[in-house]
């Protein structure tokens, strides 16, 4: 007897699986397509122009201190300026007659950004910020002055995250 033979049982039972992957595999039907977005979402956030129509020539926000030099009339400044997207800022900066630049990047949080500047706790320094939706002031960069430097460091960072409900 040959014991490497396979009874027919066997084989019908190979035949259907091979029969029914190849079916499963080979499927022409359109399928259903899933849309990404539900008809009945509704924002929960106002939509805000990510340009500006109009920026302003003037500082928004600006904080400015007197220095101890007493030969020159210098001064520690930070200053805010509206670009030309929403949510963007440029920051001018002065120490005596150090001068920089850098930008600020507000997240959307569905309302119209609100960037302030308070005074910093160590001398010749501020932090930069914003409000939140309960006006509570959020710290988001610190500049400072070191050894002479004109400094400026991010404090914490912020970002949204979009829940589809």
């Amino acid at each position: 007897m040959l014991k490497n033979k396979l009874n027919p049982i066997k084989i019908k039972i190979l035949l259907l699986l091979v029969v029914s992957i190849m079916i499963s595999c080979n499927n022409s039907q359109p399928k259903e397509e899933v849309s990404a977005i539900k008809k009945d979402t509704i924002s929960k956030t106002p939509y805000i122009d990510l340009d500006r129509k109009e920026i302003s020539k003037e500082p928004i926000a600006s904080y400015s201190e007197k220095t101890d030099n007493p030969l020159n009339d210098w001064y520690f400044k930070v200053q805010l300026f509206e670009t030309e997207k929403t949510f963007e800022y440029l920051i001018k900066l002065q120490f005596e007659e150090i001068r920089g630049e850098d930008t600020l990047k507000l997240p959307n949080f569905g309302r119209m950004p609100e960037p302030q500047i308070k005074k910093g706790d160590e001398k010749y320094s501020c932090i930069i910020g914003f409000l939140d939706k309960e006006d509570k002031f959020r710290e988001y960069k610190k500049v400072y002055v070191q050894d002479n430097h004109l400094k400026i460091t991010a404090i914490k960072h912020y970002g949204v995250r979009v829940v589809n409900q």
